[in-house]
């Protein structure tokens, strides 16, 4: 009389490598690297190499199948999902191309200055008596300085690139910070810089669509503030 079989979680573990070799293919990942069809074919076998007189427990098929149905779909809608993000992200691109050549207002503390003027602005907090801009050379020597409204939220602000006695200075990194006055106490308040977009690229670490900038670097999209 023929011996009974062990159940089928126990024969996947144990001899999974002649199974799947041949049926591996044809279905996606289940348990243990065990596809539908593997599982199918095994079950069969020990149906058919059961001891009649003591038959598997069929609820165990069902158990196991349920089991294993549910790890597919989980798979699947992983892999869908993964395949809907990069969709978008590529659609996200191409529509972020038509941005280059604009300006955008995004969060920033310093940038390249090339001549012109460095504009940007501050995030005024509420209670504001005073708002003092600081802008600061690469050797962290002030170089300029100017009152901004007290009203709170945004208020713009624009450098012409000029030092206290009117002089022109030279291209390179400079850095802005603005401190507000409230309650008598001095806080820093969240500057931003505007920059032209120069191009357009994906960055597949944090699957985020970059805006790149002579001024500003590489921007994420959802940092900027504005688009003008």
């Amino acid at each position: 009389m023929t011996s009974t079989v062990n159940p089928i979680v126990d024969t996947a573990t144990s001899g999974t490598s002649g199974t799947s070799g041949s049926s591996g293919s044809s279905g996606s990942g289940g348990i243990g690297g065990l596809t539908m069809n593997d599982f199918l074919t095994l079950m069969t076998a020990q149906l058919q190499n059961q001891d009649p007189l003591d038959p598997t427990d069929s609820n165990e098929f069902l158990d196991q199948l349920s089991e294993l149905s549910t790890v597919e779909g989980i798979s699947q809608l992983n892999t869908s999902l993964s395949s809907l993000s990069s969709s978008m992200l590529s659609s996200q691109a191409v529509s972020s191309a038509a941005l280059v050549g604009q300006t955008v207002l995004a969060q920033a503390s310093s940038a390249d200055y090339t001549g012109g003027t460095l504009s940007g602005a501050v995030e005024v907090p509420s209670g504001a008596s005073a708002v003092t801009l600081t802008i600061s050379n690469a050797s962290g020597d002030v170089i300029g300085s100017m009152q901004l409204p007290t009203t709170a939220g945004l208020q713009s602000f624009s450098w012409n690139g000029t030092n206290p006695s009117g002089a022109t200075v030279a291209d390179g990194t400079y850095t802005v910070s603005a401190t507000a006055e409230v309650g008598g106490a001095s806080q820093t308040a969240t500057t931003y810089l505007n920059g032209t977009v120069s191009s357009v690229s994906l960055d597949s670490s944090s699957n985020s669509v970059l805006l790149n900038s002579p001024q500003l670097g590489s921007v994420a999209l959802g940092n900027v503030l504005q688009i003008d």
